[in-house]
């Protein structure tokens, strides 16, 4: 990412949050169940399967990580009764780990229990590096005490994702794949656009020999491409693997990938925790970073003026 971009980056949480809500709305269904119901109709219309989050990242206390175990309840029960292509995604922060593992685990087997009863299937996500080891740690737990409807995330960017596929290779993952997001130290992550690249290729290379069903998910047309080669080398049929990619990001590249038969899966999130997502999306694209700089700074220029 340019100088630029960095500095733009930083300057995103003084940003206020009308204008980030505004800007980020593109990634985000809305506020109510209701509204991720509707988008996910009209992504199965179009030949997309979906995932659903319940956005919740600043859970402060159990009653609202209880709270988020019941939104993904009705989130599953609506799955069901309105007949939807779609799972569910979860993270372990929203679930309470920052409040204690136990409460976490407790929450987690809540929601995966309740997804299996109804046939469904329950995406753990990666976060920051501090959540990795207690996430896979929750993942193999899950697995070992009989549940299959589960499945989990690695991130290309950090250095131990080659190990960490190793390890988990006797389970035979269900994995989502990405470049991962969050901002890591230079001992713990790659730095360099090239060599995540690299990881995420090797990585896919490793799950598809161990036979894990992955979720290719990246915006990146050479990892597209990528993914498109690996998948047809392994002679693997259009069930055994599948795309997946953000609501609102590069739907051009996404309709090519359906028109060619590919599975694809949007990531729906949906809730009024809206505000820490946002900033990772937008912190991702610098483009819809710079038009909000200079927004701000059109805002600040006005101020001194006297507007």
């Amino acid at each position: 990412m340019a100088i630029l971009d960095r500095a733009i980056v930083r300057m995103l949480p003084a940003v206020p949050r009308p204008l980030v809500q505004k800007l980020s709305s593109r990634y985000i269904a809305g506020p109510e169940l209701k509204d991720a119901r509707e988008t996910v109709r009209g992504l199965n219309a179009e030949g997309r399967l979906a995932t659903i989050d319940v956005l919740g990242e600043e859970i402060t206390n159990e009653e609202e990580a209880s709270a988020i175990v019941r939104a993904y309840q009705d989130v599953l029960a609506d799955i069901e009764h309105c007949g939807l292509d779609a799972n569910v995604s979860v993270k372990v922060t929203a679930l309470g780990l920052k409040l204690g593992y136990d409460i976490c685990r407790d929450d987690l087997r809540v929601v995966v229990e309740d997804a299996a009863s109804r046939g469904n299937f329950v995406r753990i996500d990666m976060e920051d590096s501090s959540t990795t080891d207690d996430t896979l740690r929750l993942y193999r737990e899950l697995r070992e005490s009989g549940h299959d409807n589960v499945g989990v995330v690695l991130q290309a960017m950090l250095r131990r994702t080659a190990a960490d596929i190793q390890a988990l290779a006797d389970l035979k993952p269900n994995v989502r794949l990405c470049k991962g997001i969050y901002v890591e130290p230079p001992e713990l992550a790659y730095q360099d656009f090239e060599a995540v690249r690299a990881s995420f290729v090797s990585g896919l290379e490793a799950l598809l020999e161990a036979d894990c069903y992955v979720g290719i998910a990246t915006h990146d047309e050479w990892l597209v491409d990528g993914g498109r080669r690996l998948v047809a080398e392994h002679g693997l049929g259009h069930d055994d693997y599948e795309f997946q990619m953000l609501l609102g990001v590069r739907a051009g590249l996404g309709d090519e990938l359906v028109r060619e038969g590919h599975r694809l899966r949007i990531y729906v999130p949906f809730g009024r925790h809206w505000y820490a997502y946002s900033l990772r999306r937008l912190q991702e694209n610098p483009k819809i970073a710079v038009y909000i700089a200079a927004d701000t700074r059109g805002r600040l220029i006005g101020r001194r003026n006297g507007a």
